[in-house]
């Protein structure tokens, strides 16, 4: 339940980060989209949003991120839409801890939109169903539904059409190579594979995380030397992976003293950290609280 405080209601929420555990692309539609499969599954680190009370409708959103115009960010979008879809004449000052790296491939804005709109949906008494702001969310984006619905999830189209599942939770650690990847020009890469054949959710989990594999990384290796060097220093010491199109890398851990001597072995080389995989979405467990 929203806190009251002198400034009105109030919510602290966390926008958790994503992995995607594997990546294939099946196909490419007419409108240029491409039709993917793929498993998510969140991470216990996150950006943090609080959101206060404002009884005149004004969106107000803290602190300024460079490079991204006030009303062009998805949180700002996302509780516009609310607000216009729900006709609710409230609105709110929102305030963003940022720890999640842009363009790094953890789903960071579109976390931000999803807990956005659980959050206003909360503060401002709507009583959405999760469906309903699923929905709202594809509209911003194709990873916006599964921080919505909160659970690890196989998902098939652009990423919207979701089965829950529930994966193993290992320790990892994910290093961010310094650098942004633009997806779209990953997705326009001639070389980029785009044909592999779809397999069945059950299969994809029968064959476990020693056979899941991420379709974009050899295009974006070829792209971003530096998303290349970070792998293989990785890949010698763990299972190690692509995250979406980057720029972030995963190493899958035992457990989590490996993950701190892991981490403690990239001592400053890149931004890095440690978390845990989950399969519920700690967004949803504070609401619940």
């Amino acid at each position: 339940m929203p806190e009251h405080s002198a400034q009105g209601a109030s919510l602290r929420l966390p926008a958790p980060a994503k992995l995607n555990r594997m990546l294939h692309i099946t196909g490419r539609r007419p409108d240029g989209y491409h039709e993917l499969q793929t498993l998510f599954q969140f991470l216990d680190h996150d950006d943090t949003l609080e959101f206060t009370l404002r009884q005149d409708g004004e969106i107000h959103l803290t602190p300024d991120i460079a490079g991204v115009p006030h009303d062009q960010n998805l949180i700002v979008r996302a509780a516009r839409l609310l607000q216009e879809r729900s006709d609710c004449p409230l609105g709110a000052d929102i305030h963003l801890e940022k720890r999640l790296p842009m363009g790094g491939g953890l789903g960071g804005g579109s976390s931000d939109a999803a807990t956005t709109l659980l959050g206003l949906d909360a503060l401002w008494g709507l009583g959405l169903s999760l469906d309903s702001l699923a929905e709202l969310g594809l509209t911003l984006g194709a990873d916006v539904p599964v921080f919505v619905h909160g659970h690890a999830a196989w998902a098939e189209g652009v990423g919207e059409r979701l089965t829950p599942v529930d994966l193993d939770t290992p320790w990892f650690v994910v290093v961010h190579p310094g650098i942004e990847v633009a997806t779209p020009a990953v997705f326009k890469a001639p070389e980029l594979t785009r044909h592999t054949p779809p397999i069945t959710m059950a299969r994809a989990l029968q064959g476990g995380a020693s056979s899941w594999r991420n379709d974009c990384e050899a295009t974006v290796r070829s792209l971003y030397p530096a998303v290349s060097s970070a792998l293989d220093w990785l890949a010698r010491r763990a299972p190690s992976m692509l995250t979406g199109t980057g720029a972030c890398v995963f190493a899958r851990l035992a457990d989590e003293q490996e993950a701190d001597r892991l981490l403690d072995e990239i001592d400053g080389r890149w931004q890095a950290f440690k978390a845990r995989g989950l399969n519920r979405s700690p967004l949803h467990d504070v609401l619940d609280r």
